[in-house]
């Protein structure tokens, strides 16, 4: 029997760094916003529910997406990803499947990556399946500390807390994740804002998970273009040049 899937796309975020008021998932990229191209490639999968975080301007964020089915749930203050994923806790709670987690900035994750990202999850039997890839340049990125001989995932350090030896590190965290839906709501409340962000970090269940004695792993993909995300104006055209590029 196949496992329910369910999903969860975050975009909540006012993206500063845009220097906008507009939420940052309703700025574009070839006349489509940013939330509307994750949203289709949502769509290619039958998952039992979609719930969307939003936010900053959410009515916006929600008029947007009029014409998919989802349902939609508020992150009044953003204290972090862990935070939001806990807004949508209350859809989950007699869901026993699979849950993605997915960013509304991150515009061309291919449906396929996500089936490659779910097959590893449970050929895996794991709690929690991280997306990952290698980065020439990773700054900025979560680092990912795996198991040197197997897709057995360790941890995920965020750069503002990593030492000179992880920074070196190129494989990040994209930011897309498979849970075991009961096992991520079992630690999501255990999270800690003592960081240096002082916010709740979704991948920090991974190191809470772990101490349970319960299995992670990452799947890695090949293709930086998929996870890159959009925090500035730079990223947004360079994303955009990159994607009439390969159209070409």
């Amino acid at each position: 029997m196949s496992l329910s899937k369910a999903a969860v796309v975050l975009a909540a975020g006012k993206g500063k760094r845009m220097k906008s008021d507009l939420p940052k998932v309703l700025h574009q990229i070839n006349n489509k916003s940013l939330i509307r191209h994750v949203m289709e490639t949502m769509a290619e999968f039958s998952f039992d529910k979609l719930v969307v975080v939003v936010g900053h301007k959410g009515e916006m964020v929600i008029d947007e997406l009029a014409d998919f089915k989802a349902d939609f749930v508020w992150q009044k203050e953003q204290l972090g990803t862990g935070h939001a994923v806990m807004m949508a806790e209350d859809h989950f709670k007699a869901f026993n499947g699979i849950l993605l987690v997915a960013a509304g900035d991150v515009p061309f994750l291919a449906a396929e990556t996500i089936t490659r990202l779910l097959k590893t999850h449970m050929d895996n039997k794991a709690s929690a399946t991280c997306l990952s890839v290698d980065f020439d340049n990773p700054e900025g990125y979560g680092r990912i500390i795996r198991d040197r001989d197997s897709d057995v995932l360790l941890d995920i350090i965020e750069e503002k807390d990593a030492g000179e030896d992880i920074k070196r590190i190129k494989e990040v965290n994209s930011g897309t994740f498979c849970f075991n839906c009961p096992d991520l709501f079992g630690v999501l409340h255990n999270l800690k804002n003592d960081n240096a962000q002082g916010e709740y970090y979704l991948t920090d269940t991974i190191k809470i998970l772990q101490s349970k004695g319960n299995k992670c792993a990452v799947f890695k993909t090949s293709n930086p273009l998929e996870v890159a995300g959009v925090n500035s104006f730079k990223q947004l055209k360079q994303l955009e040049d990159a994607l009439n590029q390969k159209n070409h």
